[in-house]
């Protein structure tokens, strides 16, 4: 089921959104003519996969954001009725916003929630997202970020009580402190958040951000955590090659 523009469902489930809005210039040249969140592992596009895998934790209500060859998106959703699901459509067709700017425009689905999970299109996981969600609603920080032990180039920085405290990238040095404590512990960012709604409230950017900017500013006076996933798998599939390797796994 499609919704273009209607209030939630209010049945006091979770809901979450889908970041696919992004011009997935990695995945050239698949993505000179679709949109990223199409593109297929095993025969499902990754949009229908994470769809089921918020399923399987039990979310079925969904807003996803579009920009890049949005029609594509709308309408494979349509053909499919969203895979047993509500989808409504947040349309950034006029210009990409990013995570920040995207889930900014997309704040009044979550009003009356009291939290509410985000993640990237695509990202294949089989991480245990009740588990995360428990976490979170335990020690009620503003956000829960899911992270692992892996390599990549940009690193989430916490301090021992798994707070954010910091951010580092590995190849240009580069490094932002927000809160003064050691040890720091790096961890790779996942893509996948669980929110308490009292964040968009305190959201200071407007139009075009990240959401890496807006945890680092509200960091310094807020406590946003981690949730670390390490052992489970989880795939980038950002790349030809990673699907390939997503093929593998996710069956």
């Amino acid at each position: 089921m499609l919704n273009t523009n209607s209030p939630f469902r209010g049945l006091g489930g979770v809901k979450a959104m889908i970041f696919a809005a992004g011009l997935g210039s990695r995945l050239k040249p698949w993505t000179d003519h679709h949109p990223k969140a199409l593109a297929e592992v095993n025969g499902k596009p990754l949009l229908q996969r994470n769809i089921e895998y918020l399923q399987k934790h039990g979310i079925y209500d969904v807003i996803v954001n579009v920009h890049h060859f949005a029609d594509q998106i709308i309408d494979t959703i349509e053909k499919n009725k969203g895979w047993g699901s509500t989808i409504t459509i947040s349309d950034e067709t006029a210009e990409v916003l990013e995570t920040g700017g995207g889930l900014q425009k997309a704040g009044w689905y979550f009003e009356g929630t009291e939290d509410f999970v985000v993640m990237n299109a695509d990202i294949l996981t089989d991480m245990n997202l009740v588990g995360m969600i428990d976490q979170h609603r335990k020690q009620k920080p503003l956000a829960t970020l899911a992270v692992s032990e892996r390599e990549t180039s940009r690193y989430f920085l916490f301090d021992d009580q798994h707070i954010l405290s910091g951010w580092r990238n590995v190849k240009t040095g580069e490094e932002k402190i927000v809160r003064v404590v050691e040890p720091l512990n790096q961890k790779a960012f996942s893509g996948i958040h669980v929110i308490s709604t009292e964040l968009l409230k305190l959201i200071k950017q407007e139009g075009k951000f990240s959401m890496v900017d807006v945890y680092l500013d509200l960091a310094k006076d807020h406590t946003i955590n981690s949730f670390d996933h390490t052992g489970a798998h989880l795939i980038d599939v950002g790349k030809p090659e990673s699907i390939a390797k997503a093929e593998t796994v996710f069956l």
